[in-house]
């Protein structure tokens, strides 16, 4: 299963809808947003795909908006963080500002995650750790697309690309 991953939108609108696009034109096949949405209409840019959001320290004031945005869309929230199973893979999902320390404890297959603005992959014993960079505040804006069958993890950058 290919999975696109971005976070931290911080409500730019589109920035996003040209990330998901990216990500769609890539092969992914459903979306994660590991939070800070920030308003409903990130939400929304995500729903052309399966999608699956937690929340991050920037959506605490709009958390119903959200929920509802999110429940309108068919979408999965995940609140501040929980596993799912994807593509035959544990994966943890989260912010990043909180919870992390308890996912890893459950040894995910993965984490997902944002919160700082810069991009990462590691391993933790036998949990990978990704997080894509943001769409703002970011030196690189920049998403992931992780395919779970090869394990492969490509970061795609937005960087010259058409904000439209």
């Amino acid at each position: 299963m290919r999975i696109g991953i971005l976070t931290d939108t911080h409500d730019q609108l589109a920035i996003t809808r040209r990330a998901v696009r990216l990500l769609q034109a890539e092969g992914a096949e459903v979306l994660v947003h590991c939070g800070d949405l920030t308003v409903p209409d990130i939400v929304h840019a995500c729903s052309v795909l399966p999608s699956y959001f937690v929340f991050g320290n920037h959506d605490a004031d709009n958390v119903p908006a959200l929920e509802r945005a999110i429940a309108e869309t068919r979408g999965t929230c995940l609140g501040a963080g929980a596993i799912a199973e994807l593509g035959g893979k544990r994966i943890a999902i989260v912010h990043g500002h909180c919870g992390m320390k308890d996912l890893l404890a459950l040894h995910p297959d993965y984490l997902l995650h944002g919160h700082s603005h810069i991009s990462a992959d590691s391993r933790v014993g036998q949990t990978r750790r990704i997080c894509p960079d943001a769409l703002n505040r970011a030196e690189h804006l920049s998403v992931a697309l992780l395919d779970t069958d090869s394990d492969e993890l490509r970061i795609l950058s937005l960087a010259g690309e058409s904000i439209v």
